[in-house]
């Protein structure tokens, strides 16, 4: 015959099994709502600081530019167009490298997007823009003279 005291024993564990069952089931619900509630936070706290990056740059990033009569805009680069423009002329990358003053190597790394120029070779890469092959050999032939009568 079962002992009464041991009964009781398996009874009350029976029923806080099942009391701490219950208690778990709220629990992990309350914990799946705050992680979905905090993935969520994260995620319009990314909004929020890119937004706020991007005013701040646009107001503080940005000095008010002289005036000058050559261009208001910024000069903007891109690695592709870099590319087929020194194609477009027939160019090498030494070449190129020689109409705007620096190594045949900077200009792979801008090609390849491992760098970017600068704003004075910026500069200059905008005003090659603006020249055909013809133009690009003339100024490449005078460079060449340059560098042997020196």
């Amino acid at each position: 015959m079962p002992n009464i005291a041991s009964l009781l024993k398996a009874e009350i564990l029976r029923l806080a099994r099942k009391e701490v069952r219950n208690e778990l089931e709220s629990l992990k619900k309350a914990l799946s709502h705050s992680r979905s509630e905090i993935a969520q936070l994260k995620r319009r706290t990314d909004q929020l600081e890119k937004l706020q990056a991007r005013v701040s740059k646009q107001v503080l990033g940005r000095p008010t530019p002289p005036k000058s009569e050559e261009s208001t805009s910024p000069i903007r680069f891109s690695a592709k167009r870099f590319a087929a423009q020194r194609q477009k002329l027939g160019l090498s990358a030494a070449d190129m490298g020689l109409l705007l003053g620096v190594s045949g190597q900077s200009i792979y790394h801008w090609e390849a997007e491992k760098s970017r120029p600068r704003q004075a070779q910026l500069a200059a890469i905008a005003a090659l823009r603006k020249i055909g092959k013809r133009e690009a050999k003339r100024r490449l032939e005078q460079l060449g003279n340059q560098g042997v009568s020196e």
